[in-house]
């Protein structure tokens, strides 16, 4: 019967969530996050950067802009009301590692920024390094041997 009375408390205390409007939401904060990194493309191409360099620089300049943001506070804002939008893969990420290496910064450079920032983003730079490892050398021996 406890469980019950806890469940009925919760339901009460919890407000619901506008479904809909937080996709909606969601959705347009997304794309204006690419629509920003495709308008750095264009940019960049225009200054005379080659289809190879000009997706990188778009590429560095998100994760720069996003770290910056982050480290003084304004990402974490834009994400509260944007929601799941700001976690377009490359500001996500850029924010997973910078986040936790801004919020214990106060246990040192080693043991709190360096082993922090590496918590959420750890196994996903492994994973990645890894699966591009083995995606190239499957290339290599069989498309390119």
């Amino acid at each position: 019967m406890e469980k019950e009375i806890y469940r009925e408390k919760v339901k009460r205390a919890s407000p619901n969530s506008p479904l809909l409007k937080n996709c909606l939401w969601a959705f347009c904060v997304g794309g204006a996050i690419c629509l920003l990194g495709e308008a750095l493309f264009t940019l960049y191409s225009y200054l005379g950067a080659d289809e190879k360099l000009a997706p990188t620089l778009v590429s560095v300049t998100l994760i720069v802009l996003t770290a910056a943001l982050t480290g003084i506070g304004v990402f974490d804002r834009i994400a509260k009301h944007a929601g799941a939008g700001t976690m377009v893969p490359i500001t996500g990420f850029a924010n997973s590692v910078v986040s936790p290496a801004v919020e214990f910064v106060t246990e040192g450079r080693v043991t709190g920024t360096a082993v922090r920032m590496f918590t959420i983003a750890g196994p996903v730079i492994v994973y990645g390094c890894s699966a591009a490892s083995l995606y190239g050398l499957i290339y290599y021996c069989f498309l390119r041997g």
